[in-house]
C-alpha cells in the first residue's frame, strides 16, 4: 500500500476542516498528502444549458479551491508533501477510486451541496460505506485534543482491518487503545427466564481479550484497555467516543443477522458522534 493520505474537498468550512486533519494524519505517518476536487458536471448535462461553459467554470472554481487547501495544509505542516487533482464524475464514485490508491480517504462530515442541517453528508456516507480501506469522517472543527483511540469489537474477523488501522493509529499517536465491546441483554424468551449475567460479560471479555492479544503482541507500546459493557452498541460506542481523538469502526460484522446490526450501528455512529470517525472496509 502507498504512503499516501487522499482528502477530498468541495468548498465547504467541513472539506477544509478534512484538509487539516488529513495534513496532520500525513506528517504523523510520513505520507504524502493528495487533495482532490470532484467536478460533477452530470446534474447539468441538459440540452437548455450549455454543458462546456459549465464545465469550464466549475472547473475553474475547483482549483480555486483546492488553492486555498494547499495553502491549509502547508501552513498546518509545511513539511509534509502536497499534491492537487482535479476530477471529473460523480463525487461519491472518484472518492472511492481514489481510496484504492491510498492508505486512507479524508472526507469532510457534510458537503457544500447537502440539506440544511443534515448531520452527514450522502457523499460521506457512500464513501464510508462503500470505499476499500480506512475512510476517516472528519468531525466539523475538530482538533483533536484527545490522544485516545477507540475501536469497536465483537470478536468477528470482519474487525481485524479496524484493528490493524486502530493498532496503527494508536502508535503513531502515542496513545492509548479503548477497545469497545457492546453487547445487549439476550431477550427473555419464557416467563422464567433468567441469565448469569457476571458469567455473560466475562464470556464477552474473554472473546475480546483473544481478539486483541496477536495485536497486542505486535504493537508491545500501545497500551490497550478491553472496554467490555452491557448496553446497546451505538450509545457504547458514541459515549466512549466522547473522550477520544478518533473512533474507528470495521464496515460489516458478524455474518447472517450480526453483519445488518453493524451495518446499522455503523451508521448510527456516523450520524451521532462527537468525535472524527474511521471506517475500516477490507480490500479486495
Amino acid at each position: 500500500m502507498s504512503e499516501l493520505v487522499v482528502v477530498g474537498v468541495d468548498g465547504s468550512p467541513s472539506g477544509f476542516d478534512a484538509v487539516a486533519w488529513a495534513a496532520d494524519d500525513a506528517f504523523r505517518a510520513g505520507a504524502a498528502l493528495r487533495i482532490v476536487s470532484v467536478v460533477e458536471t452530470w446534474p447539468y448535462q441538459v440540452p437548455q444549458i450549455a454543458a462546456v461553459e459549465w464545465e469550464s467554470s466549475m472547473t475553474e472554481r475547483a482549483r480555486e479551491i483546492l488553492a486555498k487547501a494547499q495553502e491549509i495544509a502547508g501552513e498546518r505542516r509545511p513539511t509534509v508533501e502536497v499534491s492537487t487533482r482535479v476530477m471529473t464524475g460523480k463525487a461519491s464514485v472518484a472518492l472511492r477510486e481514489q481510496a484504492a490508491e491510498a492508505a486512507e480517504l479524508v472526507v469532510g462530515r457534510r458537503g457544500a451541496g447537502g440539506f440544511a442541517g443534515a448531520v452527514l453528508g450522502s457523499v460521506s456516507m457512500s464513501v464510508a460505506g462503500q470505499a476499500p480501506g480506512p475512510v476517516v469522517v472528519v468531525r466539523d472543527g475538530d482538533a483533536a485534543a484527545h490522544d485516545e483511540v477507540v475501536v469497536g469489537v465483537d470478536g468477528s474477523p470482519a474487525c481485524e482491518p479496524a484493528l490493524d488501522y486502530a493498532f496503527r493509529q494508536a502508535e503513531l499517536r502515542g496513545g492509548n487503545l479503548r477497545a469497545v465491546h457492546a453487547w445487549p441483554l439476550p431477550f427473555a424468551l419464557a416467563p422464567d427466564f433468567s441469565c448469569d449475567i457476571e458469567a455473560l460479560r466475562e464470556s464477552h471479555l474473554r472473546v475480546t481479550r483473544e481478539q486483541l492479544t496477536p495485536w497486542q503482541e505486535r504493537h508491545p507500546d500501545v497500551r490497550v484497555i478491553a472496554d467490555v459493557q452491557c448496553g446497546h452498541p451505538v450509545k457504547t460506542l458514541v459515549a466512549a467516543g466522547d473522550r477520544a481523538g478518533l473512533l474507528v469502526l470495521g464496515s460489516q460484522g458478524r455474518s447472517g443477522l450480526g453483519a445488518f446490526v453493524l451495518g446499522s450501528v455503523m451508521r448510527g455512529v456516523l450520524h451521532h458522534a462527537r468525535c472524527t470517525v474511521a471506517v475500516v472496509r477490507e480490500r479486495p
